[in-house]
């Protein structure tokens, strides 16, 4: 039985006539009433009762009807979702958020995704480090990863799309967040007498800091570390020392701190991630993480406008 053969049956099914059937096929009377014989020919038994004036469906030919039509059904189904997934539309997709792009990037990718790509249902982990994240792709458990670069896995392609800058966050009370000079940059030179909470010493953001600090002269007093940023913004705000990390677009801004920016304009990167083909040089990411990395890319850039 082929596919032609139940379109050609339900034509005539639907319309009770050959004639008004062939001419919805856009096909001639003769051959559509020879490929309904070669139909009951290959089910060994009779589809329709023929008069001369009208054809009715007998017992077996009523059952046929309601097959037929569930099978193209599910065919039209199929084809659309091959479709969909071959075009990034459609599918589940894992995905790994550093911590400061949890709190407001994230949210609006949600967002977008659910009026772009309402067939793609996401699975969120959010504050994720860096060689987190990049186990979690090389070992498969997430598809694609906001990170901040470097990562160290060859296997691991990304695609950068913001610098973001560091900044100093410091209790309210602290001596550089009050007085005539609170809203003015601040020198990283100035944070070498007060002690620090950083994420732990493999994340990116740390060993940007660490570098930082280096620069200027000095080895950052590490108070607390913790791998969550609300977890740091809550220590700052706690009093047990200050925290140099991205700018406070994407942070959880509770509590009493404050945000300095630096006068050395330091940046650090954020860039979307994927497992690349380890048996051939293609590197690109599939098609639903390309349709993944475009929302993305323009949910940043939505944001940095309404800054």
């Amino acid at each position: 039985m082929e596919l032609r053969h139940l379109r050609y049956f339900l034509a005539v099914a639907e319309e009770k006539h050959f004639g008004r059937a062939a001419e919805r096929l856009h096909m001639a009377q003769p051959p559509l009433s020879s490929q309904i014989r070669q139909l009951e020919a290959e089910l060994g038994t009779t589809l329709f009762n023929r008069t001369t004036r009208r054809v009715e469906l007998t017992e077996a030919g009523l059952l046929l009807v309601d097959r037929a039509r569930q099978i193209l059904t599910d065919l039209e189904s199929a084809e659309f979702d091959v479709a969909e997934v071959g075009r990034g539309a459609a599918g589940v997709l894992r995905i790994g958020f550093s911590g400061t792009a949890t709190y407001r990037l994230m949210p609006e990718i949600v967002r977008r995704a659910e009026i772009e790509m309402p067939n793609v249902r996401l699975q969120i982990f959010g504050e994720m480090l860096t060689p987190q994240m990049e186990t979690a792709l090389l070992e498969n458990r997430i598809d694609i990863a906001v990170l901040r670069p470097p990562v160290r896995s060859r296997e691991i392609g990304i695609d950068e799309f913001e610098q973001t800058p560091i900044v100093a966050v410091l209790p309210s009370w602290h001596p550089l967040a009050v007085g005539t000079t609170a809203g003015e940059p601040l020198s990283v030179t100035d944070l070498a007498d007060s002690g620090l909470v950083s994420y732990p010493h493999a994340s990116s953001v740390a060993s940007a800091v660490w570098e930082l600090c280096r620069q200027a002269g000095f080895r950052p007093r590490i108070q607390q570390t913790a791998t969550e940023t609300s977890t740091l913004i809550a220590m700052v705000s706690a009093g047990l020392g200050v925290a140099l990390m991205p700018g406070p677009s994407g942070q959880p801004l509770h509590g009493p701190i404050v945000i300095r920016p630096l006068a050395e304009e330091i940046t650090i990167g954020l860039a979307v991630a994927w497992r690349t083909h380890t048996d051939s040089d293609d590197r690109a990411p599939s098609a639903l993480q390309s349709a993944f990395i475009r929302l993305t890319k323009a949910a940043a850039h939505g944001l940095r406008r309404e800054r």
